[in-house]
């Protein structure tokens, strides 16, 4: 069994795989509070300048812990660590780039509504079944993808579930680049090394007027995460919740 890699400085690059800490492309409670830990770490880490984040090989991150989300008893932890990862991804102060090879699954795809870019393989895949699980989207992209896609491209998205391909979401908007040659992994780290030498006062005061008031994404997120724990109490959601997860395994 492959194991998550730890967080790696490059240069002044951070780089952060996305993954559960046994090796699994999933995010579990466990995941997502490392997650946070090392963000928060990163943004008071002058020598991070840029946080890059990445996949397991050939998977970006297929979502969370369908195991979780069935065992009642792991719901409170787990809402906390979701809410405390995204309210610090939606606040964190410097450049996020995403490396994307493969599939991009549920938060494995909503992640990516808060990086700066995201930056893809040819054969990388973005799907969001929220609706399609009885629950709904998370990580405040309710505002974010309706901004970057346009609402009738966010609706398409989220309520049909269709997968998309790197150059439909690349056409949507979703993603910025996608790498033709060489790896994703190198061409990402190739702009985050562009972006870690500018002049980083500039950069990130240049950032913080891009983004906007971030208090707004904390109040959609903490609205978001109480309809999904709302969700996960339904007994129609949660059987078909129990039928999915007998499907894939």
């Amino acid at each position: 069994m492959s194991f998550h890699p730890e967080p790696e400085l490059r240069g002044h690059t951070l780089v952060v795989t996305v993954s559960s800490h046994d090796g699994r492309p999933v995010l579990d409670r466990h995941a997502y509070a490392s997650l946070a830990r090392t963000l928060n770490d990163a943004a008071v880490d002058d020598e991070v300048r840029v946080v890059m984040l990445r996949g397991l090989a050939g998977c970006f991150c297929l979502g969370g812990d369908f195991s979780e989300f069935l065992d009642a008893t792991k719901h409170r932890e787990l809402i906390a660590a979701v809410t405390d990862m995204f309210r610090m991804l939606a606040t964190f102060p410097k450049p996020v780039l995403a490396c994307v090879d493969g599939d991009a699954v549920g938060v494995g795809c909503t992640i990516l509504f808060h990086c700066d870019m995201v930056i893809a393989s040819r054969g990388s895949t973005f799907r969001v079944p929220f609706v399609d699980f009885g629950l709904v989207p998370d990580a405040a992209t309710s505002i974010l993808a309706p901004q970057k896609l346009g609402y009738a491209g966010a609706f398409r998205f989220f309520c049909l579930g269709d997968t998309l391909g790197a150059e439909d979401a690349k056409a949507l908007g979703l993603i910025g680049e996608i790498v033709t040659q060489g790896s994703a992994e190198e061409v990402t780290l190739a702009r985050a090394k562009q972006l870690a030498k500018k002049p980083v006062a500039a950069l990130l005061q240049t950032r913080s007027l891009l983004k906007g008031d971030t208090d707004v994404l904390c109040d959609r997120i903490d609205h978001e995460i109480t309809l999904f724990q709302q969700a996960l109490q339904d007994d129609t959601t949660l059987k078909r919740l129990q039928r999915i997860a007998r499907l894939a395994a």
